[in-house]
């Protein structure tokens, strides 16, 4: 067998010296040395193509851990150092830094975060993954300073409290050392949290006071990003002022976006679906059509079943062709049921003397009179409605149909402008100037202006109605069940997801609600189209089988009301 060729110097001596480490060291025979050294001699040319500190690394490096040994990580030790953490008990933890490893793209960051962050979103400390937070000090004073009072910012503040203190009690050698986020049971939250326990060098511009907190928060961010360099330290904060200032000063910021359900308003469930133009071409064949009762009954497959939510409105309108109006009842595998829609915009179908004057007036007063149909959540801009159709379809079932007991009406009370002061009198008569809605309303159903009311209408007066209609302010919803009601939350947009859960669940036997606003119109400070809790009651309901949701495009209340929603 001929020799490999002849190796350069320093290839002979990493193969002499691997010739003579050999495991049992004696002598081997000529055929198995050749192929020895020419093994060696390949794996000195690898080596030669790597830097000397490269080749030197990989003649050092520990063998590599095993799947079950639990990676190594890096925790802030104090507030001026990173050091490498204590050993850790295995079992919990190291399934956890596991978990971390495969949810890591890259290196974990460092979240600073300002105080209206925990009293918008007390869990927010657990919605961070496999990153890190760190509360400066001034945060924690001011939150102290915001826990006293019944308001829903001191009630998040005392929570935010008594999340810390669980934390802090997790760790009870050294709060500097940092807490273990999923120590109180929170299994996604794998970083640490970190309390500042030594001053640090607060440094800003002279033209930002130091006395002041958010200038105080800014300083420790900065003094953090130069510690930490080059991992990165960001503050994430509500105030946009406030990321403004720290944008300005080559800090990083950012809005706290876990409370939003979605990014865009525009990607909000709209309720109903135009069908494609050739949906009869490539399903005309494959439909199946029944009639039961008053309604037809279509069995639809295709590529648009996967799309579909169970009480979704589903359309088609072509011209020439006869129009389609329905309702998804059924999802089963790879085809969907669709049943036909009760017409309401014909003078035969009125509901307390009110026909529908658009499509999607017609599909939500179809989910306002569905006896199976629990929550309903109509949005829409001002002037398309809204009101007047819960109303009337809430009049009908309470007198006409006697399915409700009677109607309970609710609404946020944000203020547009200025406070007037408090309002005298009882709860219902404390909430009548909030429900300036609910009377122009009820004037025009109580008169038949919409056409013949029926029987009930024309014997009706505004004392036997509102007679059946409550109004109640929500500061006294807690601990409430409302059985056989019609419920009505109007200006749903201002309420936090914590509010809208806390209505919906005073929701007795046999009680149906309905959730209204315009999400182009919140008042609430911190929330926004994404994280308003009507946008979030849509969202999580959608494709429930006794819910149902429409967004009411077109105005019907005057022409100047049309012209100054689209051009103002």
């Amino acid at each position: 067998m001929p020799l490999p060729p002849a190796p350069t110097q320093r290839a002979s001596r990493l193969t002499h010296k691997a010739y003579e480490s050999s495991i049992d060291g004696s002598e081997a025979p000529p055929e198995r040395e050749a192929v020895r050294l020419a093994t060696k001699v390949s794996a000195a040319r690898s080596e030669l193509t790597s830097s000397p500190i490269q080749t030197a690394q990989r003649q050092l490096r520990p063998p590599r851990a095993s799947k079950s040994d639990p990676p190594k990580t890096k925790a802030i030790h104090d507030a001026s150092s990173v050091e490498p953490p204590k050993a850790q008990t295995p079992g919990r933890r190291a399934s956890s830094l596991k978990q971390r490893t495969r949810r890591t793209n890259g290196p974990s960051k460092l979240f600073v975060l300002d105080t209206n962050v925990l009293m918008h979103d007390p869990m927010s400390l657990f919605r961070f993954e496999e990153h890190d937070v760190f509360l400066p000090m001034i945060v924690l004073e001011e939150l102290d300073s915001h826990k006293k009072g019944m308001s829903e910012v001191a009630r998040n503040a005392r929570q935010a409290s008594r999340s810390l203190d669980a934390l802090a009690s997790a760790q009870a050698d050294d709060l500097g050392k940092g807490s273990p986020l999923n120590a109180t049971g929170y299994s996604d939250a794998l970083g640490q949290l970190f309390f500042q326990t030594q001053p640090l060098d607060l440094s800003l511009p002279l033209a930002l006071p130091q006395g002041k907190a958010d200038n105080q928060i800014l300083g420790v961010v900065k003094a953090l990003g130069i510690q930490y360099s080059p991992r990165e330290v960001v503050l994430v904060s509500k105030d946009i002022n406030m990321r403004v200032k720290a944008r300005a000063l080559g800090l990083q910021a950012e809005d706290y976006q876990n409370d939003k359900t979605l990014e865009d308003g525009d990607l909000l469930y709209p309720g109903s679906l135009a069908l494609p133009s050739n949906f009869w071409i490539q399903n005309g064949k494959s439909v199946e059509s029944w009639q039961q009762g008053t309604h037809t009954f279509y069995r639809i497959s295709g590529p648009i079943v996967p799309s579909l939510f169970l009480n979704q409105f589903v359309y088609f309108e072509a011209p020439g062709e006869p129009s389609l109006y329905a309702r998804v009842t059924e999802i089963r595998g790879k085809t969907a049921v669709l049943r036909t829609l009760k017409d309401f915009t014909h003078h035969k179908n009125e509901v307390w003397g009110v026909n529908t004057r658009n499509r999607e007036q017609n599909f939500a007063m179809n989910l306002l009179t569905d006896p199976d149909i629990d929550f309903v959540t109509l949005t829409g801009t001002a002037g398309t409605g809204k009101t007047l159709l819960a109303l009337a379809a809430g009049l009908t079932q309470v007198l006409d149909d006697r399915r409700f007991t009677e109607i309970i009406m609710t609404r946020a009370t944000v203020s547009v402008g200025e406070d007037i002061g408090f309002l005298p009198g009882t709860e219902e008569e404390k909430m009548g100037p909030w429900m300036g809605a609910l009377d122009d309303n009820l004037e025009f159903l109580a008169k038949g202006d919409g056409g013949n009311a029926g029987e009930w209408g024309r014997a009706a007066t505004n004392e036997l109605i509102k007679s059946r209609i409550k109004i109640k302010s929500m500061n006294f919803m807690r601990g409430r069940t409302f059985m056989n009601k019609y419920v009505i939350i109007d200006e749903a947009q201002n309420l936090t997801p914590k509010q809208m859960k806390t209505l919906i669940t005073r929701a007795g036997p046999g009680t149906k609600m309905i959730c209204m606003g315009n999400l182009a119109q919140i008042d609430t400070p911190y929330l926004t189209e994404g994280s308003s809790g009507l946008t979030y009651a849509v969202d999580r309901f959608k494709g429930w089988a006794h819910g149902g949701h429409i967004t009411l495009a077109r105005g019907e209340r005057s022409r100047l009301a049309d012209f100054a929603s689209e051009a103002l």
